[in-house]
């Protein structure tokens, strides 16, 4: 048996069910340290907030737990990855480094590339298991969806008993050990995989009964989605087990011929799917979280507007729904796909801010903030993608729709409780309302003036052929649809309620 110690390192993957990392370094029989680094650089990054490390810190508090009964306590550094490994090895000798691959930000990219090069410098074997459907150095998307299905078909892999080392476990830091900015969210989800089970559970046998039809308002929508996103994108519920389990499900209500279930089963399967679908987009093209999918859209004039961002941040824009989703998504830290997708569109197309300086916004705010999926739909409901017909949401009329009653504006924004609901959706049209502000913009006439903007950008030849080469490298094989050029105000689809999860 080879002297050393194996490392498995922790990212977003705070489990010990189904991690074919911790499995591989449990069989090698050399000692196993569990190891999760707090990475101050990280935290410094614009779009990482304390309500992620919140929920983090109560996933590896729970993860230590259950991997002192395989044998191994967690244990917890703060630092740069490439020193403290160094350190480690100085003093230990690490024999094998277990990670999972990651898709994550430019920050986590150059972090995993100086570690590949430290793991050769110092003959460190690093093995990078799979833990979803996501390809790394994908050469076509053609047979991605069938991929997809096998890797989710796969056993999941059970936990093994573990040789610990001596190494001291160390305390899980503090938000403010790790200076990070103060962040309330009064009604953030709780982390730990306990909690994940049990929305995995409740969805699966109740609350997903209505899924299909609740989704597309907010209100509903918190209550009838499965609300696992957090735990998908922190890793305290791998992928695959929420994909087997939802297909059991299916198996056991046609059975059962309990009915209600089955459509929206279907539909939270097809939402499983597009997660990685749009996670394998950042993997396949990292400048997307910085740069216009599409080059041609470098001629829209979208300039930084301080005053407009913060209005958007805040909830002030003037404009009821928008702004109740916004204080919602605030203090909860989770809003439905669709309002996410409506306030992205609103800040791209209506206020006209660059979707970098508004998706930085929303990254912070969503306690599910998972790179791959925020940053392509920022660009798809922002119109640079070049592939996607593009949508531009008015905010008064989905208003109307999905909070036909105004318990949720009233809910939200209380300046306005006092309205009658005829009122209530366009207060400006009543004479207004004390202490809250008139719309920073007239949103019809944006509206109008950022579709001519953006269907100017679209013409031509060379727009064309640039949007037919990211269709085939990024397209879905499944759906088959063309490059229209077309800008449609959105009713229903079911990539924009793709990721209702």
């Amino acid at each position: 048996m080879t002297t050393g110690i194996d490392v498995v390192w922790f990212k977003r993957d705070l489990r010990i069910a189904d991690h074919a990392a911790l499995s591989g370094a449990a069989a090698s029989g050399r000692p196993v340290l569990p190891l999760y680094i707090a990475e101050p650089g990280l935290w410094a990054e614009p779009d990482m907030a304390g309500r992620h490390w919140a929920f983090i810190a109560e996933c590896l508090a729970e993860l230590r737990q259950d991997l002192a009964e395989l044998g191994a306590p967690l244990v917890v550094r703060v630092g740069e990855v490439v020193p403290l490994l160094e350190r480690l090895n100085c003093q230990h000798r690490i024999a094998t480094l277990w990670s999972h691959q990651e898709t994550g930000n430019r920050w986590t990219y150059a972090r995993d590339q100086a570690v590949g090069a430290w793991c050769r410098q110092q003959g460190v074997v690093w093995h990078e298991p799979v833990q979803g459907g996501v390809i790394r150095k994908l050469d076509s998307r053609n047979g991605w969806a069938k991929r997809f299905d096998e890797v989710m078909g796969q056993p999941q892999i059970e936990p093994a008993p573990l040789l610990r080392t001596d190494i001291e476990p160390g305390e899980i830091p503090s938000a403010a050990d790790l200076r990070i900015a103060d962040d309330p969210c009064p009604e953030r989800q709780p982390g730990g995989r306990g909690h994940g089970l049990s929305l995995l559970g409740s969805f699966l046998i109740e609350r997903a009964k209505p899924y299909r039809r609740a989704m597309s308002a907010p209100g509903p929508g918190a209550i009838h989605c499965s609300r696992l996103s957090p735990h998908l994108a922190w890793g305290s519920l791998s992928l695959r087990e929420v994909t087997q389990a939802t297909w059991a499900r299916q198996r056991e209500v046609k059975l059962a011929k309990e009915r209600g279930f089955g459509g929206s089963l279907s539909s939270f399967n097809g939402r499983l799917h597009w997660r990685d679908h749009f996670i394998q987009k950042l993997e396949d093209a990292p400048r997307l979280e910085h740069e216009n999918l599409h080059r041609g859209m470098n001629t829209l004039d979208r300039k930084p507007n301080a005053e407009r961002l913060e209005a958007f941040a805040t909830g002030q824009t003037g404009l009821p729904f928008v702004d109740a989703c916004m204080r919602s998504l605030r203090d909860t830290g989770w809003i439905n796909f669709r309002m996410r997708a409506m306030l992205q569109a609103v800040a791209s197309y209506h206020l006209w801010l660059p979707w970098r300086d508004s998706g930085l916004v929303l990254a912070r705010y969503f306690t599910d903030y998972e790179p791959g999926i925020h940053w392509s739909q920022v660009q798809m409901q922002s119109g640079t993608t070049g592939i996607n017909t593009v949508r531009v949401y008015n905010p008064v009329k989905q208003g109307k729709d999905q909070d036909p009653d105004g318990d949720f504006i009233r809910r939200w924004v209380p300046e306005l409780a006092h309205l009658e609901t005829t009122a209530l959706h366009e207060p400006w049209k009543a004479g207004g309302a004390p202490w809250y502000p008139a719309p920073i913009v007239e949103h019809e006439q944006a509206a109008r003036d950022a579709k001519a903007k953006i269907y100017a950008a679209r013409r031509g030849e060379a727009f064309r052929k640039e949007a037919d080469a990211i269709q085939v490298k990024h397209g879905s094989r499944k759906s088959g649809l063309k490059n229209t050029g077309r800008i449609r105000t959105p009713k229903t689809d079911p990539r924009q309620a793709a990721l209702d999860l």
